[in-house]
């Protein structure tokens, strides 16, 4: 018998616990072994629950239960979650985690703890919810240097982004039709200001790199500046636009991460990815590129991935999966002189001041009072030197 925990009864514990008993033939199969929830660990007592005798609030009942060997960890932040799971890593307990902030934060250190101890530290779900990309990264795609990883990776403001293309609507009611159907928090920060995507985008650019990439130090900028002109614009000259994680590694392995809006000519695969869909965009230099796509976020899909990773470690053969990150900082890319194409929206009124400001640039139509057009290639110093005073939003091309 596997014996199995789980940290936290919010929404994705609920859901481990349901993807564990509707799929126990095939979960147990897979291990080896019938696989069993022993323990919920939460404050709440969950009276009239179907699991309500598995509920306890003291984790030490699970952490010195000889039985217990794998803990699925869906509690979130970087406080209880922290210390709960480096205390049942170093008692030879596997963990399974949904976490993005945790992993992003302490991921390398904790993957060293359950090496010391004969256990794994794993964490697919942290990143794509459903989608399996750092299984992926670390095994079909081991053969490759990965050069670089952009990714739609947050579900909230691709659904906000889709409505806004689809019923020309304006950020803020749209925003409000994201929370009235779930799909954002009561307070989205953490969602529309790219926070999430940033800590995903650091988990990938440390698997690709092999070293500690500090999500608080990517350059992060959300979609609260966009609005219905912006859409409008962009589409009207073939783009769509959507929030992009990016990790760039160049020869000297340094890497550049940020996380921002880019408009993406329709063409490209990210462009057609719609609504709550996440997907990642995987260029290697020898197989080129490859995407995956799926449910990023909800309660099953999220789950179904734990649950994965408690099948990876109940087969004793995943201790060495994201062998290679370390928790050495990786060396920052020097992106002074990075150049990038940008859509720029202004008043009508002061599009020909606006345009002087650059080199060249490219017309492409007139929304709302709203002008909008492109520009040639600009570094990044220059654009931090500009004169804004007359320009309403600027949103990098996708290339």
């Amino acid at each position: 018998m596997i014996h199995v925990a789980v940290f936290g009864y919010g929404t994705v514990g609920k859901g481990v616990v349901e993807v564990i008993d509707r799929n126990n033939d095939i979960v147990s199969a897979a291990s080896g072994d019938k696989v069993s929830v022993k323990y919920i660990l939460d404050l709440l007592d969950f009276p009239g629950d179907p699991n309500e005798a598995k509920i306890v609030h003291d984790v030490n009942v699970i952490i010195s239960d000889p039985e217990v060997s794998i803990i699925c960890e869906t509690m979130g932040g970087t406080g209880a979650a922290y210390k709960f799971t480096k205390a049942a890593l170093e008692q030879g307990k596997s963990v399974c985690s949904s976490n993005k902030e945790l992993v992003a934060k302490h991921g390398a250190e904790l993957m060293k703890v359950a090496k010391e101890h004969g256990c794994t530290y794993l964490f697919e779900a942290s990143v794509g919810g459903g989608i399996p990309v750092l299984r992926t990264l670390t095994t079909a795609l081991t053969a490759e240097r990965i050069t670089r990883i952009a990714g739609i990776l947050n579900g909230t403001t691709n659904f906000i982004l889709t409505k806004m293309e689809e019923e020309g609507a304006g950020f803020d009611e749209t925003l409000k039709t994201a929370q009235e159907l779930g799909y954002a928090e009561s307070d989205p920060t953490a969602d529309i200001e790219g926070h999430d995507t940033a800590r995903k985008i650091s988990i990938l650019s440390d698997i690709m790199s092999g070293h500690f990439v500090d999500s608080d130090n990517v350059p992060t900028e959300g979609i609260t500046k966009i609005d219905k002109s912006d859409i409008a614009l962009a589409s009207g000259a073939g783009f769509k636009i959507r929030l992009l994680g990016i990790g760039d590694r160049y020869d000297d392995d340094s890497v550049r991460t940020m996380v921002a809006p880019f408009l993406i000519e329709k063409g490209h695969p990210l462009a057609g990815v719609c609504d709550v869909f996440n997907a990642i965009f995987v260029t290697g230099n020898i197989l080129g590129d490859t995407m995956y796509y799926g449910k990023g976020a909800g309660k099953l899909a999220t789950a179904s991935a734990v649950v994965a990773d408690v099948i990876d470690a109940a087969r004793k053969g995943s201790s060495t999966m994201y062998c290679g990150w370390d928790e050495t900082p990786v060396k920052a890319a020097d992106s002074s002189s990075a150049k990038s194409r940008y859509f720029v929206r202004v008043s009508e009124a002061d599009a020909a001041k606006a345009k002087a400001l650059f080199e060249a640039s490219t017309d492409i139509g007139v929304s709302d009072g709203k002008a909008g057009f492109i520009t040639g290639p600009v570094s990044d110093s220059a654009v931090e030197g500009l004169d804004k005073s007359v320009i309403e939003n600027m949103i990098r091309i996708y290339e």
